[in-house]
């Protein structure tokens, strides 16, 4: 192995850390590179996920309470681990992608590797990196990690290195252009949606689906604690249809006139597409993205999840099938971004 990245799922954590890496791991795979995966064990931790796509899984030892939290507390512990198996071989590069690992951690580290590559959005704690990778736009993009890293790091930052599976680049040939009317929504909030917005978000359509002749497109992980309910709910209203940890997402997405998600990884998915969304953050460090992209009217974003009712996205997703102009201009706004 010559590459390692150091990654973290979970309930709480989500499965978007996990995923971006995973379309790294495969491109650089195609590049001749050798790429094995440091992860904790944890209650949806997507480690049977990676191996089903052809990675080694190097797996941390369970710990008690929230991993995240975990990991920033003992860091020291987590990072003595990582070297146990680093230092097994001669690591070219290791790639972190974790909001609780920082410059301690990655000083510890560096020994033993030769350069070290981060996935951060943050911006809120220090590194020692080689390279860092932000993919996601900000309205302060180009000065926010000033001070945070050597001067010495490359920066790659906003849309334009956005991580994006094969399945949405070829997904793109196949998407039909806006006739003016909805017909398709399509929901997804990351693989775990640990606030179970996908429910809430069906709770208010529900009324909406027959009086709009919509179809509906809903998407859940595996890691997903509701996703049974989520099912049977699914079951349960007309023309609206369920999928657990499905392989043609993107193919999803571009069927559908409209989304309605999460402010994750996925917002550069759906922009990709030109997929007009109604956004709901789902942790706090969604709430900037999710802000600036609205500022561009790249989306419609409605607010932090536990501050929207049930009645405002009823009332936000009809006023947006009853306004082709809304629609239209997300889509135009949308082809600004360097994707």
């Amino acid at each position: 192995m010559d590459t390692f990245i150091r990654v973290d799922a979970s309930v709480e954590i989500g499965t978007g850390h996990v995923m971006r890496c995973l379309t790294l791991a495969h491109r650089l795979k195609k590049e001749g590179h050798r790429i094995a995966f440091i992860c904790r064990d944890a209650e949806g931790d997507c480690i049977a996920l990676i191996k089903e796509q052809g990675f080694v899984v190097y797996i941390l030892p369970l710990c008690d309470g929230a991993l995240w939290n975990f990991v920033a507390e003992y860091w020291e512990k987590d990072a003595y681990e990582t070297i146990e198996i680093l230092k097994q071989y001669n690591v070219k590069k290791l790639i972190i992608d974790h909001y609780s690992i920082d410059i301690k951690w990655e000083q510890l580290v560096r020994p033993f590797v030769k350069n070290i590559m981060v996935l951060d959005d943050l911006a809120n704690r220090k590194h020692d990196c080689d390279i860092l990778l932000d993919q996601n736009f900000y309205l302060d993009l180009e000065t926010r990690y000033e001070g945070l890293v050597p001067s010495s790091t490359e920066m790659l930052l906003g849309p334009s290195h956005a991580l994006l599976r094969d399945e949405f680049i070829d997904a793109k040939k196949h998407v039909k252009p806006f006739n003016g009317k909805i017909e398709r929504l399509f929901i997804f909030f990351g693989g775990s949606d640990p606030t179970n917005e996908t429910e809430k978000v069906l709770l208010a359509i529900k009324p909406l689906i027959d009086k709009y002749k919509l179809v509906v497109d809903v998407v859940v992980g595996n890691s997903n604690p509701n996703k049974l309910k989520i099912k049977q709910l699914c079951d349960e209203i007309e023309n609206t249809y369920y999928h657990c940890q499905v392989n043609n997402i993107a193919e999803l997405m571009a069927q559908a006139d409209l989304a309605i998600g999460g402010g994750g990884a996925t917002t550069w998915e759906r922009i990709f597409l030109h997929l007009p969304t109604i956004v709901i953050a789902v942790a706090d460090n969604q709430v900037e993205i999710a802000k600036a992209t609205h500022i561009k009217g790249a989306c419609l974003f409605l607010g932090l999840s536990k501050k929207i009712l049930i009645n405002d996205i009823q009332n936000s997703v009809d006023n947006t099938l009853k306004s082709h102009k809304v629609i239209n201009n997300m889509i135009s706004n949308m082809k600004c971004f360097s994707i």
